[in-house]
């Protein structure tokens, strides 16, 4: 492993998010709070150590895939560790672990919290909390590949390693012009809802927050009581349109730019995605006509809930968990597949999902005739040996992560239904579960333990598991294996 370019490297990215903890501070000044000190403080010990680990470039500037891994892993503890100083500096949350706890659930855009009352923080940091989506959505490591010029085939190491789906590829030559074109979209986008929210009547602040954590399919909301706070049908409406449209794979964004509208459409993981939201939306507004919710209600809040859950957004309008059993285990479904390849959004995603039912149905197909060749195809395409069984042993390892959380976080006592949906909801980057973590409930009351081995799945979750595995295994450190 080239040590002195993996932690030049992680400096660099530090100095970046000392230069972006400048807008929340910004903010404080404006509204004259005293978390000015709290930014400011973190802002100078992370120029100091991003300026200790760049002082000196490395002569060897060669980036091994392994050290793509460790470098992201490492990145998102330490933005973590740093960008939860401002709240524990200030005193607004306390507890270090707390403070980590909610920083890593707003950079892996989870959008879980521990804080029973929102309203009361300063609005620098909720504007900090909710920038945290924004800036995780799309990945920290691209955003600095698109300003900082790299070789092509160090940038694609560190982007393989961020970027979730099953496979990533380049929008045009250059990797450096592909992450511009990423941002640049992903900028619009946001720009866009904030216009829709401000012709909605939403104050510009919350216009602005609330983009930042759809965009970045996070959750965080600045009121107690989330979306429902703002008793606005339009306002649920744009939101929960915008969720969806940020769980689209970004790369059919960029083929409708060149006018490649046809191609675009036919994405056999797109129409997967609107099938699953169409199909979800139905059988659950359905199930809650059977209750006190009118026909409208029943279809508002079905397809509010199903976009923010699909697009493991988090947002709500309504207690879900009072919902009727079908309504509830259609949104555990939508947990696990998530949004899709190439999006902001978390879970399985829609690709791998569409990837493991064929190759599922192919084993079947060669085992009732065992001289058939079969092969896997998206969107027309033969998708190769390699990918289908990576996608099936992240599939495994994604479940056995899941399953020995639980174990672990089952340690507290709590019931059954806030245990695995607890980890569920971690682990897919989704923010709230259901029962004492459901979307009227937070993370409070779990142990410094749990809260550790939640954080663990959340940038787990973020980073697709191998980045977060390898950085605690023997392969990323000994010289055996370099």
């Amino acid at each position: 492993m080239n040590y002195r370019m993996v932690f030049y490297n992680i400096g660099r990215i530090l100095l970046v998010e000392a230069a972006l903890l400048v807008f929340p501070a910004i903010g404080a000044i404006i509204y004259g709070e005293s978390t000015l000190t709290a930014f400011a403080l973190t802002i100078a010990a992370l120029t100091a150590a991003g300026l200790t680990a760049v002082r000196k470039k490395p002569k060897k500037n060669t980036i091994y895939a392994k050290d793509g891994y460790v470098i992201v892993a490492l990145t998102w503890i330490l933005m973590s560790l740093f960008g939860a100083l401002p709240f524990f500096i200030s005193g607004y949350i306390p507890n270090f672990v707390d403070a980590f706890f909610e920083t890593v659930s707003g950079f892996t855009t989870t959008g879980s919290t521990i804080l029973r009352e929102i309203e009361s923080l300063p609005k620098s940091l909720l504007f900090w909390r909710s920038f945290t989506h924004w800036i995780g959505g799309m990945g920290i490591l691209v955003f600095v590949i698109a300003i900082m010029p790299k070789t092509e085939s160090t940038s694609m190491h560190v982007m393989r390693a961020e970027v979730p789906g099953p496979t990533v590829g380049k929008l045009v030559s250059k990797l450096r012009a592909s992450a511009r074109i990423l941002y640049g979209i992903y900028c619009i986008l946001t720009a866009i809802e904030i216009i829709f929210l401000l012709a909605g009547g939403m104050p510009l602040f919350d216009s602005i927050v609330t983009s930042f954590a759809t965009a970045g399919t996070g959750g965080f909301a600045i009121l107690n009581n989330s979306i429902e706070g703002y008793n606005s049908i339009y306002a649920e409406m744009v939101i929960a349109v915008f969720m969806l449209i940020f769980g689209v794979n970004f790369n059919l964004y960029y083929m409708i730019f060149i006018k490649q509208w046809k191609q675009a459409l036919k994405s056999e993981e797109l129409r997967w995605y609107a099938g699953i939201v169409t199909a979800s939306v139905l059988i659950i507004a359905l199930s809650l006509m059977t209750t006190k919710y009118s026909v409208g209600d029943s279809f508002r809040h079905a397809f509010f809930q199903v976009s923010s859950i699909i697009t493991t957004t988090g947002f709500s309008t309504v207690n879900f968990d009072t919902w009727p059993v079908i309504a509830k285990l259609i949104l555990v479904f939508l947990m696990f597949a998530g949004a899709c390849a190439g999006s902001t959004g978390g879970g399985i995603k829609i690709s791998r999902l569409i990837i493991l039912v064929k190759s599922g149905l192919r084993d079947i197909k060669k085992a009732i005739n065992p001289r058939s060749v079969e092969t896997v195809k998206v969107d027309r395409h033969t998708v190769d040996e390699p990918v289908v069984k990576s996608v099936s042993v992240f599939f495994g390892t994604y479940m056995l992560v899941a399953a020995a959380s639980m174990l672990i976080i089952a340690i507290d006592g709590r019931d059954i239904t806030t245990t695995a949906t607890s980890v569920i909801a971690c682990i897919g980057n989704i923010g709230p579960g259901l029962g004492a973590v459901g979307p009227y409930g937070n993370f409070a009351d779990f142990s410094v333990l749990s809260k550790l081995v939640l954080s663990f799945d959340m940038l787990a979750g973020r980073l697709e598991l191998i980045p977060m595995l390898m950085l605690f295994s023997p392969y990323a450190w000994s010289r055996k294996y370099s």
